[in-house]
């Protein structure tokens, strides 16, 4: 039997704005532990994030007003490629992103967080929090986007495109950042991708919105 034969569980529409709420707080989150740890991430919040890093003492704007910003210009292909639906979704869940991400600085405070600590929880939060939403067709925007593309027309596994990805980003930030902040960087990178690689395959869940 063929996947595509396969009978499809609709989503009603308050389990996805729930899984977008959800979703998105998690991403927060794990954000706020690589902010407070000063680690990247890739894809658009990985260049978000070193942004703030760079002109936080300049610009005084945090990773929430570049993440919005960087992402805008990817909506082109979202509209094209995927449709409004998933667009308007991507949107929704690239503002509340940007939104929670500010206001969970002021929510939660750490007095000491070991950099290992926030590179593992902060990319096993990024992970579950993104499968949430690739689940519900609602994807971070950015370079998500062509992830989810590749794997719905291609087979590729969002995971893996968006690991190859993520390491030329983080090879970039070596020019900005100590090397430590790097490595542990990598450590919740592969955290974050093997979350997406080993749970959102092709045929493994069954579900449209």
């Amino acid at each position: 039997m063929r996947v595509e034969d396969l009978p499809k569980d609709q989503h009603r529409p308050y389990e996805d704005m729930m899984a977008m709420l959800l979703g998105t707080f998690f991403v927060a989150l794990g954000v706020t532990f690589y902010t407070h740890a000063v680690l990247l991430t890739g894809s658009t919040a990985g260049l978000a994030l070193l942004l703030s890093y760079i002109t936080s003492s300049i610009t005084g704007w945090g990773f929430g007003v570049y993440f919005f910003a960087i992402n805008l210009p990817f909506y082109y292909l979202a509209v094209k490629r995927m449709g409004w639906s998933f667009t308007l979704r991507t949107f929704a869940a690239i503002g509340l992103v940007s939104l929670f991400s500010e206001l969970t600085q002021g929510w939660v405070q750490f007095a000491n967080v070991p950099s290992i600590y926030a590179a593992l929880m902060g990319g096993a939060l990024m992970g579950i929090g993104m499968l949430m939403l690739f689940r519900h067709r609602t994807s971070l925007g950015g370079i998500n986007i062509l992830a989810l593309y590749l794997q719905d027309k291609h087979g590729l596994r969002a995971g893996y495109v968006q690991l190859a990805i993520d390491g030329v980003i983080l090879l970039v930030a070596l020019t900005q950042l100590p090397l430590d902040r790097v490595g542990y960087s990598v450590l919740g990178a592969l955290t974050l991708n093997l979350i997406i690689a080993l749970n959102h395959k092709p045929g493994r869940y069954i579900g449209v919105s």
